[in-house]
């Protein structure tokens, strides 16, 4: 396990699944890395061999072994992960949901002329409904209370060149978040959502303009940095644990402070424009 990563037990005694892990450097993978070191147990989904072969070493340095094959499109296998977890746990106490997607060609030029009818429907059934899906059989197994997390984007909230269709689904996302938050908030279960800054992971490098958007986010932020994924992974620890006691259907901005800036200051918008 990375040292990294702060330890101890905030913890400990609690298991749940983690969704979305694609490789060492998605923000998933900081997540999981952070609640491990806090005690957690895990489990892990993957979507067919390639992505297991990516996910089996990673779950195992954290000590797990407890790999589902879940492609979220598929209620059959759905169904298999949750059955599973039931079988083997009992219960869960927390459910991390860190998954999106949309065509390559939906993520590049104008919403308008860019999105089909097929794209939208792909993006917002795998980014939105999938956590939706998700937190229904997730909470059937949450006897004891618990927390959902899923992860957002500002994109949602402003528009962001060739994030496009994405934008939307993650809005419907955040919707997502609140709805079910009121659902399930009387069976003492929280849901939140992460509103994470840009970061390099395997989902970024899909958007047509994500270098300029990684040299805007810096030099515009209050911190004048990139977001940092232990930065995202502590946020997701306390929202997860018993240190978020009240805290639900909330978005929460982990991205530098890039979000409350309403005009950047003129000497770093100037230098990143030069790299």
């Amino acid at each position: 396990m990375s040292d990294d990563f702060p330890t101890g037990t905030l913890m400990a005694g609690k298991r749940g699944l983690i969704m979305g892990v694609a490789n060492k450097n998605s923000i998933a993978w900081a997540i999981a890395q952070q609640l491990a070191a806090q005690g957690a147990e895990l489990a892990f989904t993957y979507q067919g061999d390639k992505l297991k072969r990516r996910v089996e070493p990673l779950a195992a340095s954290v000590g797990s072994d407890f790999l589902l094959d879940c492609d979220v499109t598929n209620d059959d296998q759905m169904d298999a992960t949750f059955a599973a977890l039931t079988d083997t746990w009992g219960q869960i106490d927390f459910l991390v949901h860190a998954i999106a997607f949309a065509g390559r060609d939906q993520l590049e030029g104008s919403f308008v002329d860019s999105t089909t009818r097929e794209g939208f429907k792909s993006a917002l059934d795998i980014s939105a409904y999938s956590f939706v899906d998700a937190a229904r059989r997730g909470s059937a197994i949450m006897k004891d209370g618990g927390a959902m997390v899923t992860l957002t984007y500002l994109g949602s909230e402003r528009v962001v060149p060739n994030y496009n269709v994405m934008g939307v689904a993650k809005a419907a996302l955040e919707a997502s978040t609140r709805y079910i938050a009121a659902d399930l908030g009387p069976r003492g279960i929280r849901v939140n959502a992460i509103s994470a800054g840009p970061i390099k992971t395997l989902a970024a490098a899909g958007i047509g303009s994500g270098r300029h958007m990684f040299r805007f986010n810096k030099a515009a932020s209050a911190l004048q940095d990139n977001t940092d994924s232990k930065g995202v992974a502590g946020a997701a620890l306390y929202l997860l644990s018993d240190l978020g006691l009240s805290c639900t259907g909330e978005t929460h901005h982990v991205d530098g402070g890039f979000h409350a800036i309403g005009m950047p200051r003129e000497e770093p918008l100037r230098a990143s424009l030069e790299e």
